[in-house]
């Protein structure tokens, strides 16, 4: 590999949330930030820009969308067409406010927990009713959907349900077949689908990620589709996203929701974007094939050494989500693996219905890192055996 992802950088001392949550002696393994430095052609094209010395007001550059129609043409093939695209500082940026595009008195908002954390305050944001129709587990650890249960969370109310795909924290990507049935289910009912597909570039071998407006025409139409470059080349403290929205009207209704509260995308954000959409790739490639070997090194040892813990290894991201309720470390294991292990890790809970019991553990770093959070797991747990 030309790229040293085994590289240890010292975050402690920036501006890093990730780093500066908890105190020093705690390993932070939590928010979806990854400790690899990103492309060297996204931090040369920032070096540029600086070095030009003038920082006004920006607009969208012609050849960012260019790169991105053509990259959703190539990875997924996908046609778009550059006015399709509205830039947001951040997907979730983009889900509230396509949430206050469809919101009426009344109207209900549906989502599939355990799922990512803001996705639980979009309805009240909007002043809609949350409707749940929770993911299942299968006998063997994977999750699935209940298309039973979908269908009867979906009724009157609803006028948008929020995808997470990839899913966000349990790690599927959903099939094709999985993916028709539910937008079948919501155009039949008239609602509108917002996915945040903001984990699509980073699937590992033997899935394949299919946006679900790319499965035909009539489920484009009723589709706002969320994606960023921040998760794949880690550049989120940039802030530019994008939707994708086919439909004019409902592309129409989605400006008008920003309401002069929401405003345009970081100058800085737009140059990073362009550069490792333009030149990334390869710093990509090589990027999954370390995250692939951290998830199956974490899944060895989870396996050996920690068996009271589940894990099932996760079809994208760089996210695990551990089933800690057999561990014996009580209804909290995020704050046992605080207080006894010093490794800061998500509490399942806060990704609503489903979660309790779960933590989510970041495994986007060295694999040094990884191997001193997992002994300082394992030594924790057996202080309690």
């Amino acid at each position: 590999m030309t790229h040293d992802f085994d590289r240890l950088i010292d975050r402690r001392h920036s501006e890093s949330i990730k780093w500066k949550l908890f105190p020093e002696d705690v390993l932070p393994m939590w928010v979806a930030d990854m400790d690899f430095p990103s492309p060297a052609e996204v931090t040369e094209a920032l070096k540029a820009r600086a070095d030009h010395g003038v920082f006004g007001y920006a607009v969208t550059p012609v050849e960012l969308k260019e790169v991105i129609v053509e990259r959703l043409l190539h990875r997924y093939g996908w046609q778009v067409s550059p006015e399709d695209l509205v830039f947001l500082p951040g997907v979730i940026t983009g889900f509230n406010l396509a949430a206050h595009a469809l919101a009426e008195p009344g109207a209900g908002l549906l989502i599939q927990p355990p799922v990512y954390m803001p996705f639980l305050d979009v309805a009240e944001n909007a002043g809609m009713v949350q409707q749940e129709a929770q993911l299942t587990i299968g006998p063997d650890g994977r999750y699935e959907i209940d298309l039973d249960r979908f269908r009867a969370a979906v009724d009157d109310r609803t006028r948008m349900f929020l995808l997470s795909n990839p899913h966000n924290p349990v790690g599927r990507v959903f099939t094709q077949a999985e993916l028709s049935a539910m937008a079948e289910i919501c155009l039949r009912r008239g609602v509108v689908i917002c996915s945040d597909e903001i984990h699509c570039d980073l699937v590992f071998s033997g899935y394949r990620h299919t946006p679900i407006a790319a499965l035909d025409a009539e489920i484009a139409a009723s589709t706002v589709t969320l994606m960023a470059p921040s998760k794949t080349f880690n550049i989120p403290g940039l802030k530019c996203a994008f939707a994708v929205i086919p439909n004019p009207s409902l592309r129409d209704r989605f400006q008008k929701s920003r309401r002069g509260l929401v405003g345009d995308v970081n100058l800085m954000g737009y140059q990073a974007a362009l550069a490792a959409y333009r030149f990334g790739d390869a710093w990509l490639t090589e990027l999954l094939v370390y995250l692939q070997a951290n998830r199956d090194f974490l899944f060895d040892i989870i396996r050996r050494d920690f068996p009271s813990i589940r894990m099932k290894k996760p079809d994208a991201t760089y996210l695990a989500w551990l089933d800690c309720r057999d561990a014996g470390v009580g209804s909290d294991p995020c704050g046992f693996f605080l207080e006894k292990a010093r490794v800061g890790l998500n509490d399942g809970k806060s990704f609503g219905p489903g979660g309790e019991g779960f933590v989510r553990l970041n495994f986007g770093c060295p694999r040094s890192t990884l191997e001193e959070g997992l002994n300082r797991m394992r030594a924790a747990l057996e202080l309690i055996l």
